[in-house]
């Protein structure tokens, strides 16, 4: 079912349920999430972080690989979320923070399944549930983390660490295949930098999103685990350099990180060639 994201209004939802379901069914069809600075650590112990850049906007977004086929979500296991860690951006769920007039307000996703009459109350007595003041403070959390991201991946664009790479994959049944439109932070390029700016970098708070965004690759390797109880298993996944020609490419763009992610924060679409 489509998603329709409408502003939460406490006399239109006053009798309105959330259920609490961790399943996160919503996510089966997605192979991208968006991923914040503040949860990098976190993110990066369990799925790569890579970088995409939204063709209409030209914003460059952070998101956490959950799969390699589009529309296919690895770490959905007989219907239930199998990751020891899950993004803020699905954990939100069916609220989100958009633009609402002059400041940003709480929508809710009104084709969502996990709303109805049973569940947790999102008002009691004309004001916020309880339930609701805690997704108000993740929410919260959430749109200070993407702003802080922006921030972020604007430093390591200023500073050219930023470069293509491809996802070369090869298949148990020996297909092979080249995913691209990623970007990933160059150790080469991060290690010519001054010491001067590597301090800079280390003072603000960024050294250490560098390293976990880099160390995150790692979790392709399990990436290429949850592919081997699926139709088409996955021998190895090897990341490199973007070369000039690629046989086939797959950009992977905003829109599809959508279902999890922030309006604006976005849009990203998959195309083959």
């Amino acid at each position: 079912m489509t998603m329709n994201y409408i502003p939460l209004d406490k006399n239109k939802h006053k009798d309105l349920h959330v259920k609490l379901n961790n399943d996160f069914a919503h996510t089966k069809d997605t192979h991208l999430a968006a991923a914040s600075i503040r949860e990098y650590a976190q993110v990066a112990s369990c799925m790569p972080i890579i970088f995409i850049k939204d063709p209409k906007s030209e914003t460059t977004h952070s998101v956490a690989m959950l799969g390699i086929e589009q529309g296919v979500n690895l770490f959905m296991q007989n219907e239930q979320w199998s990751g020891h860690v899950v993004p803020l951006n699905i954990q939100r769920y069916p609220f989100d923070v958009r633009p609402d007039g002059e400041k940003l307000g709480v929508f809710i996703d009104e084709n969502s399944d996990l709303i109805g009459k049973e569940g947790e109350p999102l008002f009691t007595e004309g004001a916020a549930s309880p339930f609701l003041d805690n997704r108000q403070k993740l929410l919260s959390e959430l749109a200070n983390s993407e702003m802080a991201t922006r921030d972020f991946v604007k430093k390591l664009e200023d500073l050219g660490l930023l470069e293509s790479v491809i996802i070369r994959t090869q298949y148990v049944n020996g297909q092979q295949r080249n995913i691209n439109g990623m970007q990933t932070i160059s150790e080469k390029r991060l290690q010519a930098l001054d010491a001067d700016t590597i301090a800079e970098l280390h003072k603000i708070g960024y050294l250490g999103a560098i390293y976990a965004v880099m160390l995150s690759l790692g979790q392709l390797n399990r990436l290429v685990q949850l592919t081997q109880t699926t139709e088409n298993p996955v021998r190895a996944l090897q990341l490199q350099p973007e070369e000039p020609a690629t046989e086939e490419a797959v950009a992977a763009p905003a829109s599809e990180v959508k279902p999890e992610a922030k309006s604006e924060a976005k849009a990203k679409k998959t195309t083959k060639k």
